[in-house]
Order: C-alpha cells, then structure tokens, then sequence
C-alpha cells in the first residue's frame, strides 16, 4: 500500500490540494497511550479509500493546512472510535467537524448479537480484511520514531477501508431502520 508521509510543507499542500476534494474521509491517529492529557500524538492518517497520507506529528510535522479539512463541516471525518482519536486531536488543538464514527454504527448493528466491534473483526466480517494489529504494540514510551514501512502500512490498514465501510454500514442502518438510533448515539460523543 502506498501512502504520502508528509514531511515537508509541500508536501502537506499537495495531500490538502487532493483530500480536499473528497466527501468522505477515513481518519484515525497513534499515540503513545490512551490518556490525551498525558499520551503523545504520534500521527494522524487520512484516507480517500485510494489515496493515503500519514502526518508524523511524532517528528513535530503539524498538519497545517491538513487541519482545514478535518474542520471542514463539507467532508465527512470517519473514524473507529471517534471519542478516542477526537480526544486526541482537541488535545492537541484540532477541531474536527462532521464525523462518522464506525464502531457505534456497528454496536448499533450488532446489538445484542454478541459480536465484538474492533476495527480488526468488523472489516473481517465485511471485507473478510485480516488486519494484523501486531505492529501497535511498537508505539509507547520507548519507540524510537523510526517511521518503519510495516508501522506506516499497519498506520494506513486502519483508516483505508473506512470510506466504504461506512458505506456498507449506512446501508445495512438504512434497511434495518436504525439510522435515528445512531444519529442519537453520535450525538453523545461530539
């Protein structure tokens, strides 16, 4: 997979020049713990499905004008857990507007069905995607911010199936009737 590490500032121009135009985005981010307030935030990825870019915060890249877009109420912001990587990005001075988040689509789509709604099962059950999570464990205190191609590919797995994910989860809200459910839901964490 082919992703854009933004290092330079023209390089964050041309990824915000081709993001811009999408209407939806998958987003997500890595840090170096859970809590915002004490955790490092060592990137934020952004994914049209087909074109992906990695800002390595953890080297001081700021997103620049990349943070246009995730104020942009035009685009839709879809992350996995929202409340977490939202909690991050507020931390870390970022606003974010209109988001998607793909885990309370799928509790709401799996409720009372047992199911786990990790990013890793969810994609395995629509997309039969093995995302391999082991590379996470790399980021805490001790990593050494070296940008590996495995932790790059494994950064990017995370937000590049997002686009259509959603997709297939409006579809399947729609036709079972659970979208009110879920617009409610959403509101509780943004």
């Amino acid at each position: 997979m082919h992703a854009l590490i933004t290092r330079t500032q023209a390089e964050i121009n041309a990824a915000y020049e081709k993001l811009s135009r999408a209407n939806v985005l998958g987003c997500d981010t890595e840090t170096g713990g859970l809590n915002p307030r004490k955790a490092k935030l060592f990137s934020v990825q952004f994914s049209d499905g087909d074109f992906n870019v990695l800002v390595p915060t953890s080297e001081n890249i700021p997103l620049g004008k990349l943070s246009e877009i995730l104020e942009n109420e035009q685009i839709v912001k879809i992350f996995h857990n929202a409340k977490f990587d939202l909690g991050f990005l507020n931390e870390n001075g970022y606003q974010t507007n209109n988001v998607f988040d793909t885990m309370i689509a799928e509790k709401i789509l799996t409720k009372g069905a047992n199911q786990s709604v990790s990013l890793a099962e969810t994609l395995y059950r629509y997309f039969a995607v093995d995302l391999d999570k082991s590379q996470r464990k790399k980021f805490g205190r001790n990593w050494d911010r070296v940008w590996t191609k495995e932790l790059v590919e494994y950064a990017m797995n995370d937000v590049t199936y997002l686009p259509k994910l959603m997709e297939e989860q409006i579809l399947w809200m729609e036709r079972l009737g659970l979208r009110d459910d879920f617009e409610k839901q959403m509101k509780k964490i943004i």
